[in-house]
Formats: C-alpha cells, sequence, structure tokens
C-alpha cells in the first residue's frame, strides 16, 4: 500500500470535550470506543427523544456496505473519495472496496481531530491499492480536490460518497453549490452517494432530537425533505430504487423499518 496522508506533520487540535459531537455520538450509537461522557450523555438523550436514531445509524452504515459493493462490483468503479468519513468501525469504504477489487484508490476526508488521530488506522489497505486521509472541511471543496488529486485520477470514474454529512451544511445554495463543484470536477461514470436526515415518518421526534441536538452539540443539523434531498442529485441518473430511506435501498433482507434517513445513489 502506499498513504500519501497529508497529515503526516500536523498534530490533531485540542479537542474539546466539553461538547457532544456528531462523529463521537455517532461512534457510540454504532458501538464504538471513541467517544467522551457528554458524546455518551447527549446520545442517550437523543434516544430517549427518538428511540429509532441508534437504528438509523446502523442503517446508514449498511447502506454504506450494499452501496459500496455495488459501484465496484456492479459499476465498476475503482476510485473512492469518502467526504465525512467518520470514526473508523468495521467494514470502512476502503475495506469493503478493496476486498472485491484491491486496486481500488480510497481518499477519506474529515475536520474532526478525533478522526484525524486515527487516520493510521483508515490509511491500512491492500498492497495493490492506495488510501489517503485528508483533513479538510466540506465547505472548502475546492482544497478536498486539490488534496485529493494526489491519490485519484480525476480523469477516470470516481464516487463521491457523502454519507450524512450534507446536513451539516445549513445553507441550502451553499450545500447545493458544493455538490455541484464537487460533481463538475469528476468526469461521465462518476457517482454520488449520498445520506441525509428527513423528518417524513416521525416528523415531531425527528424535529425535537434535531433541536435538542443543535441546542447541545457540534456541528449543527438542519432537516430537508425528500424532494430537497432529490435535487442534489439533478442532471445525475438516480439509480433504482431512486430516493428512498436506507433501509429500502436495495436491503440484504426485506421487512425493516424504514427510518428518518433518505439516501439515493446517481450516476454523472
Amino acid at each position: 500500500m502506499t498513504a500519501d496522508n497529508s497529515t503526516t506533520d500536523r498534530w490533531p487540535p485540542e479537542i474539546d470535550t466539553t461538547v457532544a459531537h456528531s462523529a463521537r455520538v455517532w461512534n457510540y450509537w454504532l458501538g464504538g470506543k471513541d467517544h467522551y461522557a457528554v458524546d455518551r450523555e447527549v446520545g442517550d438523550r437523543l434516544s430517549r427523544i427518538n428511540p429509532d436514531i441508534a437504528f438509523t445509524a446502523r442503517a446508514d452504515r449498511a447502506f454504506l456496505h450494499r452501496s459500496v459493493r455495488h459501484l465496484v462490483a456492479e459499476a465498476g468503479v475503482r476510485q473512492f473519495l469518502d467526504i465525512g468519513t467518520g470514526l473508523p468501525t468495521a467494514g470502512n469504504t476502503h475495506e469493503i472496496a478493496q476486498s472485491l477489487a484491491p486496486e481500488t484508490r480510497v481518499v477519506y476526508v474529515d475536520n474532526d481531530p478525533v478522526v484525524l488521530a486515527h487516520a493510521k488506522a483508515l490509511l491500512v489497505g491492500t498492497p495493490e491499492g492506495r488510501t489517503n486521509y485528508i483533513q479538510a472541511d466540506l465547505h472548502d471543496p475546492d482544497t478536498i480536490l486539490r488534496a485529493a488529486a494526489d491519490t485519484l485520477d480525476f480523469t477516470q470514474p470516481i464516487a463521491i460518497m457523502l454519507l450524512g454529512i450534507v446536513h451539516f451544511i445549513n445553507d441550502d445554495d451553499e450545500a447545493y453549490a458544493i455538490i455541484n463543484r464537487l460533481l463538475d470536477a469528476v468526469p461521465s461514470g462518476s457517482h454520488l452517494a449520498l445520506v441525509h436526515i428527513t423528518a417524513f415518518f416521525n416528523p415531531e421526534a425527528k424535529r425535537e432530537e434535531v433541536r435538542h441536538w443543535n441546542e447541545h452539540g457540534t456541528p449543527k443539523l438542519t432537516i430537508r425533505s425528500p424532494e430537497q434531498i432529490g435535487h442534489f442529485f439533478d442532471g445525475l441518473e438516480i439509480l433504482p430504487p431512486g430516493i428512498v430511506s436506507t433501509t429500502r435501498w436495495r436491503p440484504d433482507i426485506d421487512d425493516v423499518p424504514e427510518v428518518d434517513g433518505f439516501c439515493g445513489v446517481g450516476r454523472k
């Protein structure tokens, strides 16, 4: 493996353990170990407000597995730009992709200093492939694209993975502009995979959950409708079954409850 870690000479900035952070709370819900007392406290409060939240987190992760499998095995994608990586857990993007095609290249991007501290774990891939980690923010797509070009070939198809991150871009116009900038940079045959929170099935609980999070956690969340989420795929061929709950996107098993996390995969 060749690991061109652009963060090699940078230590993580001081981590604020007094405010819950989305990546650490998510890790807590997924059964990980990288969280602090404040993350567990807020995570437990949110679970009481909306008992489905931990299941929603697991459904998001399961969608990651299924979408990456599809993109590699059926769409033939060999490059991934995974923005909003989160903390490493079992079945990271490179592990799934490289188990099917060892030559796959994966670039992870996150702005959380805790994720930076775990970057080495994300950089362990196959000898044939390449993995890299970039400390950057989705608000600055040009920086992401410049750094990713050290590892990815932007003349060949790339899958842009935005799972559970765009809802942290609170301004609608900015969110659409960022995704358009990323898609403009990749060639035909590239894909966008996206997960975003909604308040479609359980609106009262979801809105109270988000209100509580925005009061006690960081970064702040924005709920969008399935129709608004669909607009992120404007100009793309949306793969069946369309913009759906994460549990309904090509599920491995049937009769799984739908959740207020909607997803889609589109082809440029």
